[in-house]
């Protein structure tokens, strides 16, 4: 009989420690979702802003206007600026005269790069009115100059052009397609 009462508590103690063992890992989980709650990374922006007009001007001359419905600030490991509810902006020459506006329905704008995105139904109209359609512009103001990869819409006075990559200045003035395409009038001699 002494043998048989010895095992029981063998027995009893390791239902104890199975117990224990379940209930330690099952209050680890609480702990681990609430660790994960803790370490989530919050992407709201850190300031947003309505009805903003910015005016950018280079030794007391007026560069340029832009207008944008909401404009939100994040940060983190690349700080930017995003317009999602569209952009407007006027490009103003040495003189004080506008020389060509871009209009966009989303925007974002890559600060410490010097490089604003333009998405989804981007206009740009130069001087000339000329005007550029696409959905996708690159506009990196360190370089003064406007670019995409994408599709591309050029109307000027006389003619519609077609092509895929376009490069210009800023100012939308000199201008080149990169992969034209579609009909092509070509003035002979004659």
């Amino acid at each position: 009989m002494k043998t048989e009462s010895y095992q029981e508590p063998k027995k009893i103690s390791k239902s104890i420690a199975i117990l224990l063992l379940m209930a330690m890992l099952f209050s680890c989980s609480p702990d681990l979702e609430t660790i994960s709650l803790i370490t989530q990374v919050d992407e709201s922006p850190i300031e947003t802003a309505f009805g903003v007009k910015v005016i950018y001007s280079e030794y007391a001359r007026l560069k340029m206007i832009l207008e944008s419905p909401q404009m939100d600030k994040y940060e983190g490991e690349k700080e930017y600026l995003e317009m999602p509810k569209g952009v407007y902006v006027i490009f103003y020459d040495s003189i004080g005269r506008q020389t060509s506006s871009l209009k966009a329905n989303y925007a974002i704008s890559y600060e410490s790069e010097n490089i604003m995105e333009a998405h989804n139904d981007v206009i740009v109209i130069n001087e000339k009115n000329e005007v550029l359609n696409t959905e996708h512009l690159t506009w990196d103001r360190g370089k003064a100059i406007i670019f995409t990869e994408k599709f591309v819409k050029i109307t000027t006075g006389d003619e519609i052009l077609y092509g895929d990559g376009f490069e210009s200045d800023e100012r939308f003035d000199s201008w080149v397609i990169k992969k034209p395409r579609g009909e092509f009038y070509i003035e002979t001699g004659d």
